[in-house]
């Protein structure tokens, strides 16, 4: 078994550092201040191609796998953006993948190519404020009318919905009780968020001021039938397709803060000196940081694992959520355990761990609770009954 990254993977590693390290602290310090979107990082991003990393190559992408995207997420949240950087482009990443496996020729013209150029930028909306992680019961609808669907309804935690020239939307368009399956019945449209019809409204929030999240209000919002994605009535399925690669890279980029503030840690405690010796050289000080070494290097690897398999066909849903869950919990703890490293100055925004623990808590909460997953690992892994 070979653990090590081919000579591609080590380039993007590479490449990814060297462009993120041009946004440094005080950059990201900044943005945290203001809520200005990193507009520089972006389009930084796409000029040298990585928005387009897992995107077909005919449409302006690299082809490459899942893998080679975590390589990328978890270098970005190992930066000193963090979460903020990885989120300012994480929806680029997994999102259109539903238009890449189910769109038409046309379409994938249409949208990938301006998307891979950061010529558009695009938002999800899929949870909805009565429904969470409970998708079948979500309440937006679009009703067929002509050659257009009216849609009506309400999204939350609609990240970069401020900057988004589409929305990426998950509705009904069947009743749910006329439907088999409370999973039939929903649809998937990539279309304009059309600010007439849509009110965007920002979320004030513990972290990650520079990338927005809003709750979005869409009242008769036209969407043109050719901005159905695949078939209607089978959104839900194709959304699927993009749920695993989401946890996988939300799992690395929990790794990556991680690692960030372990660093920095690491660092502080061999230059802080109390009662004439650095603070690292007490047992106190270190056991905590190489416990959290040791489930960052040990969650790493579960996303590899779960990448890998994703990437060769095989089923990879439980080694997924997995990834997820252990990054994000191996992250807090990091960014937790660094904030104590540095005591005092640790609450001071100068020294950023505090910025990377308030980020980080992202990767713990959202696209899916940790309760959650314990719960589909129990039943898929273990076999034991469904609790959900």
């Amino acid at each position: 078994m070979d653990f090590s990254l081919t000579d591609e993977q080590l380039a993007i590693r590479d490449n990814v550092a060297a462009l993120c390290a041009k946004f440094d602290d005080e950059y990201w310090r900044d943005h945290d201040r203001t809520g200005e979107f990193p507009h520089e990082f972006h389009r930084a991003m796409a000029d040298a191609g990585w928005l387009g990393i897992t995107m077909p190559e005919q449409y302006g992408g690299a082809g490459l796998g899942v893998t080679e995207a975590a390589i990328m997420m978890h270098t970005v949240a190992n930066s000193s953006g963090g979460m903020s950087a990885a989120s300012a482009i994480h929806i680029n990443i997994f999102g259109p993948h539903p238009i890449v496996v189910f769109g038409t020729d046309e379409q994938k013209e249409r949208w990938l190519t301006p998307l891979i150029k950061g010529e558009i930028k695009s938002c999800f909306g899929v949870t909805e404020p009565n429904a969470g992680l409970n998708t079948t019961s979500l309440q937006t609808r679009a009703v067929k009318q002509g050659d257009k669907y009216i849609a009506n309804g309400q999204k939350m935690w609609t990240t970069t919905g401020q900057e988004a020239d589409k929305i990426m939307l998950l509705a009904r368009t069947t009743p749910k009780e006329d439907c088999k399956k409370p999973t039939d019945g929903l649809s998937l449209f990539f279309t304009d968020l059309n600010r007439d019809y849509c009110d965007v409204r920002v979320i004030d929030k513990m972290g990650r001021k520079a990338v927005d999240s809003n709750e979005v209000f869409i009242n008769d919002l036209p969407i043109p039938e050719e901005d159905l994605v695949g078939e209607e009535g089978k959104g839900f399925y194709y959304l699927l397709h993009s749920l695993n690669p989401e946890r996988v890279l939300v799992g690395m980029e929990g790794i990556g803060i991680g690692q960030n503030a372990l660093a920095r840690a690491a660092k502080y405690a061999n230059e802080r000196e109390v009662f004439g010796r650095p603070i690292g050289m007490n047992q106190s000080i270190q056991h905590p940081l190489a416990e959290n070494w040791m489930e960052l290097e040990a969650a790493y690897l579960m996303a590899m694992r779960a990448a890998y398999l994703y990437d060769n066909g095989q089923e990879c849903g439980t080694y997924a959520n997995a990834a997820k869950y252990m990054g994000g919990e191996a992250g807090f703890k990091a960014c937790s355990q660094a904030v104590l490293t540095h005591g005092g100055v640790g609450y001071a925004k100068e020294f950023t761990v505090e910025r990377l623990m308030r980020e980080v808590m992202i990767c713990r909460i959202a696209p899916i609770s940790p309760q959650l997953i314990l719960c589909f690992i129990a039943e898929k892994a273990l076999g034991l009954p469904k609790s959900y």
